[in-house]
């Protein structure tokens, strides 16, 4: 506060300023759950006033930008915008959306968009879950089910987090027997899509060992995982695997919650879809743990490591780093 500068505005600037600083004060308190003075009250204030900052109103038509402008040269497909996306020119967007940053970064970003809106719940849960929904919609979403990751390249792979959003911004939205089944049912049913997606598309193989994109932590392999290797082979990542194991845990427990009817009656047709996903659970932990022998786990070491598969031998890649430990993301409780 700044007691001089206000003055220069006169008595009705302080009071208004006054005013607004104690209706901040209230909100903020109403919304967090730890007291005013402490210092985790402070950080999370600052976040959720970054996240109320960064929404932006954000315009992108694919379709309508190729064109170009009246009696201007048409674009040509091949820029960086839609190259390589698996979206293309379908993209089209005209909405407030939770940026990372409206002046660094002013773009979406589908997975950063997930991480936000599980805070963002705590302030305004209708606004969560409208996110969550409008990246699973029609015109955002490929038909083939794959999430655009972000505005400069649609076809990237982004950890799959957006069905953990999806669930925790169900919990937190709402007490338990009072929460919006409509929205845990409306997304549950897009991320099939986008789950089918995966397994199609990211398993080479067919061996329940998930690789391609950025999987881990804004990359943090040793190189670019989303490159082909040099000399061939075909890359296994601990991580990819292991979020694609965290996936199939959260479609199992929404599963489990769409099966149990507020009348206590059982939906067999979830309580089946349930059965489904632990299966995917199981087959990929198995893929891990002991596919060629050991899987992706090295007995000697304790760790989880990539492997490059080169057909007649597979090479671990020795490296010590958070690829081995997001396996340990992938449990789940389930209570009885």
């Amino acid at each position: 506060r700044a007691p001089q500068a206000e003055q220069g505005f006169g008595d009705h600037f302080s009071r208004l300023l006054d005013q607004r600083r104690q209706e901040a004060d209230d909100f903020y308190q109403k919304h967090l759950p730890y007291p005013p003075e402490g210092e985790e009250f402070r950080i999370m204030r600052q976040a959720q006033a970054g996240l109320l900052w960064s929404k932006q109103f954000y315009c992108y038509q694919v379709a309508r930008w190729l064109k170009g402008d009246p009696g201007q040269p048409a674009r040509t497909r091949t820029g960086r915008s839609t190259a390589g996306t698996g979206t293309g020119p379908m993209f089209s967007s005209r909405d407030i959306m939770l940026m990372p940053d409206t002046w660094e970064y002013p773009w979406f970003a589908a997975w950063d968009l997930s991480f936000h809106c599980i805070e963002f719940a705590r302030i305004d849960p209708d606004f969560a879950k409208a996110q969550l929904e409008l990246l699973l919609r029609e015109w955002y979403m490929h038909p083939n089910g794959q999430i655009p990751a972000y505005e400069f390249a649609f076809g990237d792979v982004n950890p799959p987090v957006h069905a953990w959003a999806a669930w925790r911004v169900y919990k937190i939205s709402g007490a338990r027997g009072a929460r919006d089944r409509g929205f845990l049912e409306s997304v549950f049913q897009k991320l099939l899509l986008n789950f089918t997606w995966w397994v199609n598309r990211k398993d080479a193989e067919g061996k329940n060992l998930f690789s391609g994109g950025f999987l881990g932590l804004d990359n943090i392999g040793v190189f670019d995982r989303g490159q082909p290797i040099p000399g061939g082979g075909q890359l296994r990542q601990a991580d990819g695997t292991a979020w694609m194991a965290f996936y199939a845990n959260t479609m199992l427990s929404m599963a489990l919650e769409l099966a149990r009817n507020p009348d206590g009656s059982i939906n067999c047709a979830y309580e089946d879809m349930a059965s489904k996903f632990f299966e995917h659970f199981i087959q990929i932990v198995d893929a891990m743990n002991a596919a060629g022998g050991m899987g992706l786990w090295d007995e000697q070491d304790g760790f989880y490591y990539d492997q490059i598969d080169f057909g007649t031998h597979t090479m671990p890649l020795r490296t010590r780093s958070l690829v081995g430990l997001l396996p340990l993301i992938a449990v789940e409780v389930l209570n009885r």
